[in-house]
Formats: C-alpha cells, sequence, structure tokens
C-alpha cells in the first residue's frame, strides 16, 4: 500500500473527473486503488463513472465503498440510484431504507425515495417523502424539483409551478443577461425576451406564452429559440424580435428575460386557464406548395409517423419504440398511407421498411416538418417535439405514452389534453414496456377512423 501515490493518482482523477474526461479519470481512480485498495472515495467516483457504461461494475464499486464503511450513506444513495435506474424498486427501496437507517433525517435519502415510489406508482408514498425532506431541509432544491413534476402530473398546477421554480438549468442565461429576470411585474408597455429552455418540444409547447405577454401589454416581446425553429416561429403572433442559438442575443436593451417555463407561473397558469387557442402555429405557404407533391393526394388517409426521440432524453428508452417492426400492425389498416417524419435516431429503419414513404430527406428544420404535417390528415408519435407541433398546429395526433415516468405534461389518467384539446388523442401503455397493446389499440382506432373517413366522404 502507498497512500501518497494513492492520493495523487486519486487527485488526479478528480482532476479529469470533472474536466469530462471520463476515461482518464477511470484509469486514475484504478490506479489509486492498486496502490491502495482501501481508498473508499475512489470506489464512490468509478461507481458514478461506470453507472452509464456498466451497471454490474458500478454496482460492485458501490458495494465495496459500503463494505469499507457501512455507514457511508452517499454510497446506499448512489447504489439506490443506480438500481432504480434499472427498474430494480425493491433493491433500490431496500438501499435507501438503509441510509434512512444511518440518518433518518436526510432529505436526498428521502427525496430519492420519493423519485422511486412516483416512478413505480406510488404517488402518495412519493409526496409524503418529498414533503418531509422540504420539512427537514427548505432548501434542497432537488426534493422541491422532484415534488413539482408530481404535483404537475397529477393537475396541480398552481403548486407545481411554484416548485419547478427550484429548477437550475437556466443559470447559464441568468449570467448572461444585463437586465432583470421578470417576476411577474406589470408588463404594460414593457419589453420581455423570452430565454430558450430545454429542448425543442418544451420550445412548441411554451412559446403560445409569448402571445399571452403581448396580450398583457408587452410593448416588445422577443424570443430565443433552437435553430431549427427559428423559422417556424416566424408565425408565431406577437413576437417583435426572434433570435436562434447562435446569433448575437443582446445582453441588453429589455426590460426583462424570463425562461419560457415560468411564464405559466407568473401567469398564474391553472388546468382551466392553459392558453389554449389553437393552432398558435402555421406553415408557410410556399413550403407547403413545395412539399405537396411528396404527399401526392389520393384515396387513403395519410398519416405521418415518429417513433423515436432525442436518445439523450434522460427517460428515452422508455418513451422511444426502439424498432418500426413494431408499427408494423399499422399497415394492415386498408386504406391507409403511411408517411415517415422521423429524424435522427431511427430514420434509417424508415428507409429500409417498404410500408411508408420516407419525408426525412425532405426536412430541413421544424418549418419544414410543418409544412408536411399540413399535408396529412393525422400523424402518430411517441412522446416527442414532432407531436407538439402537430398539437400546435391544430392537427389531429395519436400520442404514444409510456407507463414509466410519464412526462408530467400529460396529467394522470386522461386520453386527452388541456394543452391541445380536441386534437390530440393519447394512448397509454397499461404497463411498463407494453407497447404491442397500444399499437393495437391504435390499429383499432385507424380502421374507425378510415371507416368514418370514407362514410364521410360517401355522403
Amino acid at each position: 500500500m502507498n497512500a501518497n501515490t494513492a492520493h495523487g493518482d486519486f487527485a488526479r482523477g478528480v482532476t479529469l473527473m470533472h474536466e469530462g474526461d471520463a476515461a482518464g479519470a477511470m484509469a486514475a481512480f484504478e490506479a489509486a486503488l492498486g496502490a491502495d485498495p482501501t481508498l473508499l472515495e475512489a470506489h464512490v467516483n468509478l461507481g458514478l463513472l461506470w453507472a452509464e457504461r456498466d451497471f454490474a461494475r458500478s454496482q460492485q464499486h458501490y458495494l465495496s465503498a459500503i463494505g469499507l464503511d457501512p455507514h457511508r450513506i452517499d454510497a446506499y444513495l448512489h447504489l439506490g440510484a443506480l438500481l432504480a435506474s434499472r427498474k430494480h424498486f425493491a433493491e433500490a427501496e431496500q438501499r435507501y431504507h438503509q441510509a434512512l437507517a444511518i440518518d433518518p433525517d436526510s432529505a436526498p435519502a428521502l427525496s430519492n425515495m420519493g423519485v422511486l415510489f412516483a416512478s413505480s406508482g406510488r404517488p402518495e408514498q412519493a409526496l409524503a417523502c418529498y414533503r418531509a425532506a422540504i420539512a427537514i431541509a427548505p432548501d434542497y432544491q432537488r426534493a422541491r424539483f422532484n415534488l413539482s413534476y408530481l404535483l404537475l402530473r397529477q393537475g396541480d398546477l398552481a403548486a407545481g409551478w411554484r416548485a419547478f421554480e427550484s429548477r437550475s438549468w437556466y443559470a447559464g442565461m441568468a449570467a448572461y443577461f444585463h437586465f432583470p429576470r421578470w417576476d411577474g411585474e406589470a408588463l404594460a408597455g414593457k419589453s420581455l425576451l423570452i430565454s430558450v429552455e430545454a429542448g425543442h418540444g418544451d420550445m412548441i409547447q411554451f412559446c403560445r406564452y409569448a402571445t399571452l405577454a403581448k396580450a398583457r401589454g408587452a410593448a416588445r416581446v422577443g424570443l430565443v429559440c433552437h435553430d431549427g425553429l427559428k423559422r417556424l416561429f416566424g408565425s408565431l403572433a406577437g413576437v417583435d424580435a426572434l433570435y436562434a442559438l447562435g446569433e448575437a442575443v443582446p445582453r441588453e436593451g429589455w426590460d426583462y428575460w424570463t425562461p419560457p417555463l415560468s411564464m405559466p407561473y407568473h401567469c398564474a397558469t391553472t388546468l382551466a386557464t392553459i392558453p389554449a387557442h389553437l393552432p398558435y402555429l402555421a406553415p408557410s405557404m410556399a413550403d407547403c406548395a413545395r412539399l405537396a407533391p411528396l404527399l401526392a393526394a389520393g384515396p387513403q388517409l395519410r398519416v405521418g409517423l415518429v417513433w423515436q426521440g432525442n436518445p439523450q432524453f434522460d427517460n428515452d428508452g422508455d418513451r422511444s419504440i426502439a424498432s418500426l417492426a413494431t408499427l408494423a400492425p399499422l399497415a394492415t389498416v386498408a386504406d391507409v398511407r403511411f408517411f415517415s417524419l422521423q429524424k435522427g435516431a431511427g430514420a434509417a429503419q424508415a428507409a429500409a421498411a417498404d410500408w411508408l414513404d420516407d419525408l426525412a430527406p425532405a426536412i430541413d428544420d421544424f418549418a419544414d416538418t410543418a409544412a408536411l404535417i399540413a399535408g396529412l390528415d393525422l400523424v402518430i408519435a411517441v412522446d416527442t417535439a414532432v407531436a407538439h407541433l402537430a398539437g400546435a398546429l391544430g392537427k389531429p395526433c395519436w400520442l404514444l405514452l409510456p407507463a414509466y415516468q410519464t412526462d408530467w405534461r400529460w396529467l394522470t389518467g386522461r386520453d386527452d389534453t388541456p394543452w391541445y384539446p380536441g386534437v390530440m388523442r393519447l394512448f397509454r401503455q397499461p404497463q411498463s414496456g407494453q407497447w404491442d397493446s397500444v399499437v393495437e389499440a391504435v390499429r383499432q382506432a385507424l380502421v374507425q377512423r378510415v371507416a368514418l373517413s370514407i362514410a364521410v366522404k360517401g355522403q
């Protein structure tokens, strides 16, 4: 055992870990353990680094840390989170109970237990855990953030938006702007710049609040968005200035800035007051004319499909359908022509399928997607930005939802949504991973939709 060598390698590993060099950090921590196998912190850090790469190795390092110090609470919490991420809920719960046995007043342990309960369908127990964590540590923002998802999913928007303000992922924007963040002050005669936040789907869903800000009297409203959304957002009413990420976004010259997902809180949005006047986005006539030949009018019902989202999204493995073949039963429905709107992950599957037309080569941005959707009769999609786009365009959309960690915005137990009323229908998995029953329900609904379409045309 060489303590000096071990601690030197460990310090080097920590530096590399902070710099984002995972491979270098792992090698340094392994070297530290080679010099001193009892270096507990090296085991914990290797557990973290292996978590998304090798479940067994990650688990073993956490167990080694616990073996070295059975009272090391963070090792139990990390191990519980690892187990929960693989849906080993009973084992994860056991590890969290062990952490709470060490410290019954551990807010992180209570918050983690709450996430476990929420993810495994026990919302009331989750709520109790979050409340307990916040009572013990009122400034523990992670517990408030986790609570917000549960409250919003349950439809308690007032409390949910308030708790959601605990998120911190927009800190970069807060440091960038040299004017104050909007805190609900009167907007009459003022200028408001709405920043980019989260993903494309979030921006499509919440860009509607720019129009609401103008209706509240704002003299000038600006919007920052992803580059792929800029052309599309040119159709949004009430926006005076539009900036894409990477462009010269002003740091001065506005009265306020705000993250878009904070606007529902400051606008006191409830289920009854969601601004849902559809459509609030529109494709350009030129784009529609240019792309219309790809949809060749005919007697069939024209249906767009999207089955995979961004693989970087935390719950993408559950919200996305791994194989287009899972949707193949839909192809048995007569008088339907299918079109793939799939970009990125999964797009190659469309090119290889003989039962649908691949539109991906014609899509450069969301304005193109909007023009194509305008020429369809229906969009069937998993929980991705395209589903939000269809809703914002007022196009009928059937949304396929996972049972595990269903996104909060789709609420609980509903087959419709107040965010896109009258145009979006929700199809939910009965149990985690069961897409076949969802596809069968969609197939039957599609048969009915075709029959209705034929009956209407025959009148």
